[in-house]
């Protein structure tokens, strides 16, 4: 991580002005790439300047770097960073292996399709070569949508979802989320009608004394009172001192 934190700095400068889109910085921007696939470190901006100079250079594309930047957006969901990668990379370059792989699981993951997931990912082991705690990220948000689904769920669904978990290993998500197993011996997640948050919606309506009668001191029942396109509402009497608006239905 210290090699990350140092590196932050350099690449952070790198970024401002018109150096951004300096091909010579192309260098430094995909060392940081490795560096964060190594150090489990994240750096969004970065990743879209690389994906950014290869669109203006695409002489200097480089498929391994691209599939790094991918791979880290897929650990950052359900944040919407793999779509703005993905839209930066050209239409040929997303059909090349690894990209196309990489696309694939990224659809999985996004449609909630976990188990399919988790298989095509053991048919493409080789693809998280250099990408520490993907695995584990991943698994951070499928946590996510199931706290966010469900309130009780089966223990071997869950185990399947986070990628055919033992038993030792599942209590230990269980424990970092605060999930419990129950009396019918399904983990319960939480009560999803204690999540939802009431909202009091306060409207204020101004109405005309030409069109509610009341508001100038009339007393409802005596005096029929007709809305135009409404027909006869609530009536009223009015002072004598009030003038009648000229669309009243008088007595």
């Amino acid at each position: 991580m210290a090699m990350f934190e140092q590196m932050r700095a350099n690449v952070g400068k790198l970024l401002k002005g018109i150096d951004r889109y300096n091909p010579e910085n192309l260098a430094t921007l995909e060392r940081y790439v490795e560096t964060q696939a190594k150090e489990n470190a994240y750096d969004l901006e970065a990743n879209l300047a690389v994906l950014k100079l290869y669109q203006f250079n695409p002489a200097f594309f480089q498929t391994t770097v691209t599939a790094q930047i991918l791979l880290k957006a897929l650990t950052n969901l359900p944040h919407t960073d793999f779509t703005l990668c993905k839209c930066m990379i050209d239409q040929a370059h997303q059909e090349e292996r690894p990209i196309r792989q990489i696309l694939y699981l990224g659809d999985l993951l996004e449609t909630c399709h976990f188990q399919a997931f988790w298989q095509a990912l053991d048919e493409n082991m080789d693809l998280l070569e250099g990408i520490t705690g993907f695995e584990d990220s991943v698994r951070k948000f499928i946590c996510h949508v199931v706290g966010i689904t469900y309130q009780h769920i089966d223990r071997w669904l869950l185990a399947e979802m986070l990628g055919d978990l033992t038993d030792s290993q599942l209590k230990v998500w269980m424990s970092k989320y605060g999930w419990s197993t129950d009396e019918s011996g399904q983990i319960f997640i939480c009560s999803q009608e204690e999540s939802i948050k009431p909202k009091n919606i306060v409207e204020k309506i101004d109405f005309d004394s030409e069109w509610w009668p009341e508001a100038s001191g009339c007393r409802p029942e005596e005096v029929p009172f007709d809305r135009p396109g409404l027909g006869p509402q609530r009536t009223q009497v009015c002072p004598a001192s009030w003038p009648l608006p000229s669309n009243f239905a008088g007595v």
